[in-house]
């Protein structure tokens, strides 16, 4: 990929941050062309790519749109997928996969799909077989109305795997999520954030990242090193720059659990975040934390029986969850991720809906006191 062509880009979101990534592009200075749901085209040079794996807090990949064109049979789209210059993105020693999906179209077959790719670029790159690799470069196809479309993801792992977190508990939040739910929430760190029911810390240490300004992909790799285009100096120039751009930690962030494996894993994974020294987490439940006399935001995702078991009354759980936090955090705005509104209700507390969310696989509201 040469540094001074504008390319077709598309971030991928999970369903209800759309609009939170697009903010994020916004302030790297790209403009955000079409928002759709679960994702979000733009436009850019080399630079952009590599800022946006960089910087984007929300999105779970960043693909470039490698190439768009109709096919209605295998023996045309084979010609026409080996015309394609897959050189400027995949070295000839380079692993590959496909994942191919398929609507309303004469190409419905997913599988005889990928092949026929595969073969066109091996043709391409002058090469007779895809060699074998545990990361293989991604290549994203999308074919509807026989219109296809070809990604190249420049990602590698997901841009929720920061590399900090390598200890987990059961049921953890994934941190695009955690990220997501505290731009909603307008939270910069310019007041405390506490998670009470924290579990392994996702909240704690995406607040931490988002109000130390700390670019959340610096210590991790990504699969644009390995391209053809890589430039190496533009990288190490931009990581340089978010480094110096880092501030101070100013404002309290803290959390608890009753769990002493969920602690020990929370303080884990801000050792390897570099924020131990800064973030306060208790091994206490709820009902034994102490009431907290100043104000901030309070947010957690307590358990809501789709994952972890509540028993056969959990209305109960979710009023005795409310009574505690109004005695613990009284004057705090607080907000939660919850599956079912009426276990919401059942805190007795002020809780309106902002946001509808995907937590796993699972339709999740963002719900909050304060709006």
């Amino acid at each position: 990929m040469d540094h001074r062509h504008t390319e077709n880009f598309y971030a991928i979101v999970s369903p209800g941050l759309e609009n939170v990534c697009a903010t994020e592009l916004t302030a790297l200075e790209i403009t955000p062309q079409e928002v759709d749901v679960g994702g979000i085209s733009f436009t850019g040079r080399l630079r952009d790519l590599y800022r946006a794996n960089l910087w984007l807090r929300s999105a779970s990949r960043v693909l470039v749109r490698f190439a768009e064109f109709r096919s209605r049979d295998f023996p045309d789209l084979y010609r026409r997928a080996k015309r394609l210059p897959w050189g400027r993105f995949i070295r000839p020693e380079a692993a590959i996969s496909f994942r191919v999906t398929c609507h309303s179209s004469r190409l419905n077959h997913t599988t005889r799909v990928a092949e026929a790719l595969e073969s066109a670029l091996n043709q391409a790159l002058g090469r007779s077989t895809n060699p074998v690799s545990k990361k293989p470069q991604l290549i994203l196809v999308r074919i509807v109305d026989d219109q296809v479309t070809l990604s190249i993801d420049s990602s590698g792992e997901l841009l929720h795997r920061r590399g900090y977190r390598q200890s987990v508990t059961v049921a953890p939040l994934r941190e695009t999520l955690a990220a997501g739910v505290l731009m909603l929430l307008g939270w910069n760190g310019t007041v405390p954030l506490t998670d009470p029911m924290c579990g392994s810390g996702s909240f704690l240490t995406e607040g931490a990242l988002l109000a130390r300004q700390q670019a959340p992909g610096l210590n991790r790799s990504f699969a644009f090193i390995a391209w053809p285009g890589y430039r190496d100096g533009l990288w190490k120039l931009l990581c340089d720059e978010a480094r110096r751009g880092e501030v101070d930690l100013s404002m309290a962030i803290s959390g608890a659990d009753e769990n002493p494996k969920a602690v020990a894993s929370a303080k884990e994974n801000c050792q390897r975040c570099g924020v131990v020294d800064q973030v306060v987490i208790d091994q206490r439940p709820l009902s034994e934390q102490p009431v907290h006399d100043n104000q901030g935001l309070l947010v957690c995702n307590p358990p809501y029986g789709k994952r972890l078991d509540l028993g056969e009354n959990p209305e109960f759980h979710y009023s005795e969850l409310g009574q505690q936090l109004q005695r613990s955090y009284p004057g705090w705005q607080l907000a939660m991720i919850c599956s079912d509104p009426k276990l919401v209700k059942a805190t007795g507390l002020p809780f309106k809906k902002i946001a509808s969310l995907d937590n796993g696989g699972l339709r999740v509201g963002l719900f909050t006191t304060k709006f």
